[in-house]
């Protein structure tokens, strides 16, 4: 079965403070990997997330390739993107079916289907996790190393290692997107089975998501920060 365009995708964020968490954190990172192309978005953070919706409204339709994206980089962007005032081209769905690896973002109940603009989404863990006899879930990093696809330097989910220095970070995402991308490739007569299928009226609605947000900065009782000044939940 011939795959479609498919365009691996991996955030990293500022782990200098909570980096698992949207409210706190910001992203430091984002990108983007195809057959033809390996780009990586950095400077301000509204920029860069800007520059990345942008770009995938210009690219050719095709699937966005992650690793837990369902569960971590596509909420953590959609959040982001909230508390910024951006609006972009990315629909999310809370899918309570979807069983991932990693407990759901702050704020959030589990595990999204997704679309951005005309690109549809797999998340590659479906594809490849799975629980080891140890008991800790298999890694993106492992699973590069099993496929002789290079060092993917990835955070193993529940384990990230705080004391990375962002700057180490951008250096990890283009290999983390590329081999997300090549994962999928590699499994496409299942990917395409696992590609997420979301309606434009199953997306979660903007007013929804940021009442969520007020939500939780209330319960937190923590201020939510943007890319520079601290901003309110109310966005």
């Amino acid at each position: 079965m011939q795959h479609a365009n498919v365009y691996g995708l991996d955030i990293e964020t500022d782990t200098s403070t909570d980096g698992l968490d949207p409210t706190v954190a910001p992203v430091l990172t984002i990108a983007l990997s195809g057959r033809k192309l390996d780009e990586v978005f950095v400077g301000p953070e509204a920029e860069l997330i800007v520059a990345l919706d942008a770009r995938l409204a210009d690219l050719e339709p095709g699937v966005l390739a992650t690793w837990n994206g369902s569960t971590f980089d596509l909420p953590f962007i959609a959040d982001r993107a909230r508390i910024l005032g951006l609006d972009l081209g990315l629909q999310l769905c809370l899918d309570r079916g979807l069983t991932m690896n990693r407990a759901p973002l702050p704020g959030h109940a589990g595990a999204y289907r997704a679309a951005w603009h005309h690109h549809t989404h797999i998340d590659t863990f479906r594809l490849y996790g799975h629980e080891s006899p140890s008991g800790h879930w298999t890694s993106l990093r492992a699973i590069g190393r099993v496929l002789g696809l290079g060092p993917a330097a990835r955070r193993d989910a529940g384990r990230r290692p705080q004391v990375l220095a962002n700057e180490a970070l951008h250096a990890h995402a283009p290999s983390d997107a590329r081999l997300a991308r090549v994962l999928a490739e590699r499994r496409w007569a299942a990917a395409a089975r696992l590609i997420d299928k979301v309606a434009p009226v199953e997306a979660e609605i903007v007013s929804v998501a940021a009442e969520r947000l007020a939500r939780q900065a209330r319960v937190s009782g923590r201020t939510v920060m943007g890319s520079g000044e601290p901003v309110t939940a109310s966005v």
